[in-house]
């Protein structure tokens, strides 16, 4: 069930995973896997398995990626056929992915991901001359051939190593789409919330979440999400970036820190 001082420490960091998610299109599982996993025992209230931080993840990461998308939509932010592209061939793919998975080594999963969330981070700091004007969603044209090869490749590899990576969708929108940055963003966030339903339910219906504290996370994550998705269209693009670019370096060091056994 969890003591008072590990509830209100889950309560903590669910208002900041869900404040980032909503802000910066995240999902939040990069923020709450090693936030779950590492400060209950830090501050000394307990531990958690990666059993109960993957049931309690998966269920935050669909609640408060539905927060805040439903801010993101009211700012039109979110670029509804392109989600949908990519939000259905990377839930396909990651099945497939999950399936295959069981023919490759844990070790090469966890490089591959590495690898691919290296490459995130990089493109991440590339210049990108991207004007904060007023953004009309019915202007932007995009290849759906490519945000379909983009969604499926990652949502395959996400597949085999049992992570979405919700944050790598947004720098490949933005340097090879040339989605603009807010909408990126927006979008992301409905991507996650698709991508997260069937995980949700098989946690759910196989009786993997620790319900008890999945709400302490969850009571406080929606409504940073919503709060924190309000400035996504107040703050400029270039701080966006660069503030997506440090979550993803510090989640990149930190995977090939695991693949290198650090």
């Amino acid at each position: 069930m969890g003591s008072v001082s590990m509830l209100a420490a889950l309560f903590l960091i669910g208002a900041v995973g869900g404040g980032l998610s909503g802000l910066l299109g995240l999902g939040g599982a990069i923020v709450l896997v090693p936030m779950l996993l590492y400060i209950p025992p830090l501050i000394g209230v307990g531990a958690l398995d990666m059993k109960a931080v993957s049931g309690i993840t998966i269920i935050v990461v669909f609640a408060s990626s539905l927060a805040g998308l439903s801010v993101q939509n009211k700012n039109n932010l979110v670029l509804k056929n392109m989600v949908v592209i990519m939000g259905v061939t990377a839930v396909v793919a990651a099945f497939f992915g999950a399936i295959y998975s069981n023919s490759s080594s844990s070790k090469t999963l966890l490089l591959i991901f590495a690898i691919m969330s290296a490459f995130a981070a990089f493109v991440m700091l590339l210049p990108n001359k991207e004007s904060d004007e007023e953004i009309v969603l019915e202007n932007i044209k995009f290849s759906k051939p490519k945000a379909a090869l983009i969604s499926s490749t990652l949502g395959f590899i996400g597949g085999m190593v049992g992570a979405p990576g919700a944050y790598i969708f947004t720098p490949m929108m933005i340097y090879i789409l040339k989605i603009p940055t807010k909408v990126a963003i927006g979008s992301t966030l409905g991507i996650a919330f698709v991508a997260s339903i069937s995980g949700a339910i098989g946690k759910l219906i196989t009786g993997q979440v620790p319900y008890i504290m999945t709400v302490a996370v969850v009571v406080s994550a929606i409504p940073a999400a919503r709060f924190c998705a309000g400035f996504t269209k107040r703050i400029p693009a270039p701080i966006l970036r660069k503030a997506l670019a440090v979550v993803i370096t510090v989640a990149t060091v930190r995977m090939w820190m695991d693949v290198l056994n650090f």
